[in-house]
């Protein structure tokens, strides 16, 4: 169980207190390592558990560099720098779940949570797990219960307290991550989650 003075500590708003302690009580997530890595990637992937909704504000150049075959050239990605919501619906259509570009589920389906929980279909089985309706209320991700339930959803569904528990940065990182993206900062806020936890 985490409490108020353990995230102050973390630097962690301890408005996530009861958010983690009913996830990892209805996931499982039960010793010190298990929980210091699940606040660690977490840390990581939502700016210290500030960020719950995907930044997809970006230049034509970065488009073209991200998603190379959703934007090819200069003159395709211009139309869409600066404007998320037609980003998220030409990245997102016609996969994870999503209906084409026009359907607009690339933009409600968007990542949101802990993990940067995303499509059409991760959307609903998370609402099957967690028996709430979060396809037609997507932005409940956005809520610090549900960020954080998605994200023990997510956890449980990948198997990875095995790889916390022997503190597999790396297999944990890929499993979260697909690479290992920020690999040396999700150590850092794990081994500062194992120091207060203990």
């Amino acid at each position: 169980m985490v409490n108020a003075n353990h995230l102050t500590r973390l630097h962690i708003d301890p408005k996530w207190v009861d958010p983690l302690n009913e996830t990892f009580e209805r996931f499982g997530i039960s010793t010190v390592n298990q929980q210091a890595c699940f606040i660690g990637q977490c840390g990581h992937e939502s700016g210290n558990f500030r960020l719950l909704e995907e930044n997809l504000n970006y230049k034509a150049a970065t488009l073209m560099k991200l998603w190379p075959k959703r934007f090819p050239t200069l003159e395709v990605a211009n139309k869409y720098a600066g404007q998320p919501r037609m980003i998220a619906n030409k990245v997102y259509s016609s996969r994870m779940g999503n209906r084409d570009e026009a359907s607009n589920d690339g933009w409600m389906m968007r990542g949101r949570g802990l993990v940067q929980l995303t499509g059409s279909d991760n959307y609903h089985h998370a609402s099957k797990a967690l028996g709430v309706d979060l396809v037609t209320q997507p932005d409940l991700v956005a809520s610090p219960k549900y960020a954080a339930l998605t994200a023990g959803w997510f956890w449980s569904t990948h198997k990875c307290n095995a790889p916390a528990d022997t503190l597999d940065h790396v297999k944990l990182t890929k499993i979260i991550n697909g690479g290992t993206i920020g690999l040396d900062d999700r150590i850092k806020h794990t081994n500062e989650a194992i120091v207060v936890l203990t």
